[in-house]
């Protein structure tokens, strides 16, 4: 019970907490309309949403010596005051942008939980309903971090700032580093035969054929269609722009006429033909059905024997790692810097242990620093299969922050909070041209910023 408590409550951090706030952060949820708490331009803020965060928040033993109600106020204030701007600057997120953050957020939770079958179960809803209960408020996250980066994208610090700080925090508040891992891989793709695309390419002919004799592109891109996330939809990306889309696909989507069905593209995702449904300026809605071709068992098998060859060279150093990752790793991202895994949230090559994919943080449990694992299957960003073997090239135990050994991590401090005092100067303008009203059950919440300023 006591693991199902600490995965439910992962869940809900993954899925639901909004992540944009300049306070303490809250969770989100479906909500009964009834009161309204609060208007920021035309987006409301009802009762009973803060009410159910209020649970929310309390299901987790989140603590907080304010009025917890006030704060989950706060922090929708500024997310509602965020996507109101956002329209004004006509700053967007797409649905294939809204899908892969869905389908990420949820494949680490399948990753916790250890399948799909899992995850609904756990949820008792199917993983297309889960999907379709989050996407509003996904997408709303996402616009809402689109206008925060624009409001704070020219705010810098200094290496003299970032001692500064450091220098200011009381020698008891120093924050405790968590351990930290810096990971190299070596990354292979089973060879894909020859027939097997041949196979897809005739399947897609097959296909164009039936639409253009009539049959529904939508239909059988539901029915056949590899992309989930857009299959469902009939296979529609939604309008997208040119640089939305890869250099491949876009080069044949932007040239199609309304109707038209494109020939065989081949994009890193697999194979396609695409329709065009519409065309607003320079932004394009499609659909399309992807196919990828199998991988025979003995490719895999064969994947598998070659990265064991390379883990043998590499242990009896014969090869350092470094040269093996040049030599043999088909991995574009990777390939060029030593093997080395960024973290995309930090922009950095180190993890925290929650951080790391689901599949590599199985290998390298309780592993030390050195380990090299064994090859392993798993999936790319792109969903194809692939091997890798996976070395700890660093791990560094939990330790007070220091300037030395945490130099990044306190640069992201201090940078978070110039950046918080930097909106907050925002707030307090916008707050005067906003249009905002508050209910009074809440004028007496002591707010970090001054909405009820004008009000009062």
């Amino acid at each position: 019970m006591k693991k199902m408590k600490n995965i439910k409550q992962l869940i809900l951090t993954i899925f639901i907490l909004t992540t944009v706030s300049p306070v303490k952060t809250s969770a989100q949820s479906p909500v009964v309309v009834d009161e309204v708490a609060a208007v920021v331009g035309d987006e409301i803020i009802l009762k009973s949403f803060i009410e159910s965060q209020r649970v929310q928040l309390l299901q987790q033993r989140y603590y907080t010596q304010r009025d917890i109600r006030c704060e989950i106020l706060e922090d929708q204030l500024y997310t509602k005051l965020l996507l109101n701007q956002a329209k004004i600057d006509s700053i967007e997120v797409s649905d294939r942008d809204t899908d892969i953050e869905l389908d990420r957020r949820l494949n680490y939770i399948i990753g916790q939980l250890g399948s799909e079958e899992k995850v609904e179960d756990y949820f008792g809803k199917s993983i297309l309903e889960l999907k379709e209960d989050f996407r509003t408020n996904i997408k709303e996250q996402m616009i809402s971090q689109r206008m925060q980066q624009k409001i704070t994208a020219d705010v810098k610090i200094t290496p003299t700032e970032v001692r500064k700080f450091y220098e200011s925090i009381p020698k008891d508040s120093i924050p405790i580093i968590p351990t930290t891992y810096e990971l190299q891989q070596i990354v292979r793709y089973p060879k894909v035969d020859d027939i097997e695309v041949l196979a897809v390419k005739q399947r897609l002919e097959e296909f164009r054929e039936r639409i253009k004799n009539g049959e529904n592109f939508a239909t059988l891109a539901v029915l056949y269609s590899a992309d989930e996330n857009t299959a469902r939809r009939g296979g529609e990306l939604g309008y997208v722009s040119r640089g939305d889309l890869v250099p491949e696909f876009a080069n044949v989507a932007f040239k199609l006429k309304k109707g038209e069905v494109s020939r065989i593209v081949k994009t890193e995702y697999g194979y396609h033909i695409i329709q065009m449904i519409d065309r607003k300026g320079e932004r394009i809605n499609v659909r399309h059905i992807l196919l990828q071709p199998k991988v025979k068992p003995e490719e895999k098998e064969a994947t598998l024997l070659f990265l064991d060859s390379v883990r043998t060279l590499i242990l009896k150093d014969s090869m350092k790692f470094e040269d093996a990752v040049a030599r043999f790793s088909q991995d574009k991202d990777t390939r060029n810097g030593g093997g080395f895994i960024l973290n995309q949230r930090t922009n950095s090559i180190r993890f925290e242990q929650t951080e790391i994919e689901p599949t590599i943080a199985k290998v390298i449990q309780n592993q030390s620093e050195g380990f090299i694992s064994e090859p392993f299957e798993t999936l790319d960003e792109n969903f194809k299969t692939v091997y890798k073997i996976v070395r700890i090239r660093r791990k560094i135990d939990a330790h007070p922050a220091n300037l030395v050994n945490d130099f990044q991590v306190l640069q992201e401090m201090a940078l978070n909070k110039k950046k918080e005092e930097f909106i907050g100067n925002w707030i307090r303008d916008k707050r005067e041209s906003t249009y905002i009203r508050i209910s009074p059950d809440y004028h007496k919440c002591d707010f970090q910023y001054p909405w009820l300023t004008i009000e009062k």
